[in-house]
């Protein structure tokens, strides 16, 4: 059968016009996709910012510290209002970092936005600031919606892990720990991940629904994300010498981690020892660098003989060559015998935060 003269005509047309509505349709694809991905990362930091509920931040008081641009996004303030109101009523209470930039706690945060809805509803800030900042945060928690608590994105994400863990799904666990570390700032996902999941962990141990190896696995992973975000900092040069350390017996070392990198986000230059460190050993340290400040991280609660024991020696070796504070849930429970041996126990990372300012704002060049 022949081919009238119009049919190659016609096979040449479609033959050039096919790859190019293929292209067009490939191109629109791809526009397509992207633009999905943008929402659904717009969707989720959206969400992730709504979700920040004041019950949420005051359970995690003054654990996280925040530039000023980002609590002016979180309480829809604007920078002009929270300087003027810091200034005039002395109501916030920001840190300094190394960089001489202000932060602000969770605490602060939250104060700021109970005071916008109270501004919403009717109140003057003048009548709001004569209460004190101690008033207007009792008056926060007693009115923080409990449901948040429960319901806030840190909390799903860590019910999601820990069923991972029950039984072992590594794959699972490892995805959902790396994606979500990856897209908050370290020390949200530090403060409000990795921490409370190494404390959720241990209670499964103790409580006999987990082994001790898998403790130990999802401690290694903590680990590995706290070492990894520290090699990401300079090495600092000047600033406060702080020593970092878990006294004679003590093997958790994660909260020690914690501090070692909260000190060298500030400019510190950190000697991190690790766990269960000999007391001879960190005594001939501090004697060798003399540290401005050394910080011991006892999780364990002692017996009070041996507790006192302890304390006294480290108390004897160390305070002739620096400044010894203690945290960690051990070192709060054994606060009076710290006391004795005139050593200062941190409740929170906000403490540690004023500390570290006092001995940084020493190491700033002026000008």
């Amino acid at each position: 059968m022949s081919l009238s003269p119009a049919v190659p005509s016609i096979v040449f047309v479609v033959a050039m016009i096919t790859p190019r509505m293929f292209m067009s349709n490939v191109c629109n694809l791809y526009v397509q996709c992207l633009t999905f991905f943008v929402q659904c990362v717009n969707s989720y930091f959206n969400k992730y910012l709504t979700n920040i509920g004041h019950s949420h931040i005051l359970r995690n008081t003054t654990m996280n510290t925040h530039r000023i641009h980002r609590v002016a996004k979180l309480t829809g303030l604007s920078r002009d209002v929270i300087r003027v109101w810091e200034r005039r009523f002395g109501l916030l209470k920001p840190t300094r970092g190394a960089n001489r930039y202000r932060n602000y706690s969770d605490e602060d945060v939250a104060l700021l936005r109970y005071l916008k809805q109270q501004l919403d509803a009717g109140a003057s800030i003048g009548d709001l600031a004569k209460l004190g900042r101690e008033e207007l945060i009792t008056r926060l928690r007693a009115e923080a919606p409990r449901t948040a608590v429960v319901d806030n994105t840190f909390d799903r994400l860590l019910r999601e892990l820990l069923s991972a863990l029950e039984p072992l799904d590594r794959v699972t666990f490892e995805k959902r720990l790396n994606g979500a570390v990856a897209v908050v700032p370290f020390e949200e996902a530090l403060h409000g991940i990795l921490l409370p999941l190494q404390e959720r962990v241990g209670d499964l141990w103790h409580s006999g629904r987990i082994s001790i190896a898998v403790e130990h696995y999802v401690t290694s992973q903590i680990q590995q994300k706290l070492y990894a975000a520290m090699n990401q900092l300079p090495v600092a040069e000047f600033g406060a010498k702080v020593v970092v350390a878990c006294p004679p017996g003590e093997e958790h070392d994660i909260a020690a981690l914690a501090v070692a990198y909260r000190c060298r986000v500030r400019g510190c230059r950190v000697y991190y020892l690790g766990s269960n460190v000999p007391i001879t050993s960190l005594s001939r340290l501090c004697r060798e660098v003399v540290p401005d400040l050394t910080i011991l991280s006892l999780t364990l609660v002692l017996r009070e003989g041996h507790a006192a024991e302890l304390i006294h020696s480290l108390a004897e070796e160390l305070k002739p060559v620096t400044t010894v504070i203690a945290g960690g849930h051990g070192a709060r429970m054994m606060r009076g015998q710290f006391a004795q041996d005139g050593i200062d126990v941190l409740d929170t990372f906000s403490e540690l935060d004023e500390v570290l300012e006092r001995f940084t704002r020493r190491f700033t060049i002026p000008g």
